[in-house]
């Protein structure tokens, strides 16, 4: 009999956003159950540092720095792995911002920039992957969502938790396209959880507010790793559709 962990071994898993947080929790926890795991973020000191840890462990690593709000940069990145480790098996879109203040405060050019990083990145990591795993016949894409993908978080989240509804929204479509195709899709729906993604906020009253609430709640960025693993493990007939991790504490 096939063993779960056996779906983990081999496989070719791409993790943007991998130089700290939940990103390179997700790579660290892949490589030590024998994937083949692609770190990209912009920060290559960072990613080169875990990719050395993750080997020194005996696991499987390469760096490849990536700007995920840049197309070609998403396209540079595929070309990169299979020219690496010969396929793609699993993407996890994760990189993202959280740059938080109330609407009225127009902060315009950080509604750009969410937007650019939050949508338009998991958009082109799908681009970039997608006709590889088609060509394949198979293949796991899993977009990083976030509790404000469900609520919306005001009054200061309005832009943050659009730029994540869209990301469930963009998740269902594609589940639904791909149907039989055997690429399987799979949302992810973090809440408070340790990471650099709460130090985005230039407005000093969302700043102040958003610690207090993460320094109250937040659980370890290995929660949200260990929820991808159990996604990916899964047999190549299961799809684990969406995964909601909060803290036990955290009231929305």
């Amino acid at each position: 009999m096939t063993s779960v962990q056996d779906n983990i071994q081999g496989k070719v898993a791409i993790v943007t956003g991998a130089s700290s947080g939940i990103g390179e929790s997700m790579a660290r926890h892949l490589a030590a159950r024998g994937a083949k795991v692609v770190l990209a973020a912009r920060r290559t000191d960072r990613l080169d540092k875990v990719v050395a840890e993750i080997r020194e462990a005996g696991g499987e690593a390469v760096a490849i720095a990536t700007d995920v709000s840049k197309r070609a940069d998403l396209e540079k990145l595929a070309a990169a792995t299979v020219e690496a480790f010969g396929r793609i098996d699993v993407l996890v879109n994760n990189a993202g911002v959280m740059p938080l203040s109330p609407l009225e405060k127009l902060k315009v050019d950080e509604w750009d920039r969410t937007i650019d990083v939050n949508i338009k990145g998991v958009l082109y990591g799908i681009a970039a992957v997608l006709p590889r795993m088609q060509a394949q016949g198979s293949g796991h894409i899993l977009n990083v969502a976030s509790i404000a993908g469900i609520k919306v978080f005001t009054p200061i989240g309005t832009v943050y938790s659009a730029t994540k509804h869209a990301v469930r929204a963009i998740s269902e479509g594609l589940r639904v396209e791909m149907g039989n195709s055997g690429v399987r899709v799979t949302v992810v729906s973090p809440g408070a959880v340790e990471s650099e993604l709460k130090f985005g906020s230039t407005d000093a009253d969302a700043a102040a507010g958003v610690k207090a609430f993460y320094d109250a709640n937040q659980i370890p960025a290995d929660a949200i790793a260990r929820a991808v693993v159990y996604a990916v493990e899964q047999p190549a007939n299961v799809d684990i559709n969406e995964v909601v991790v909060r803290p036990v504490s955290q009231d929305f």
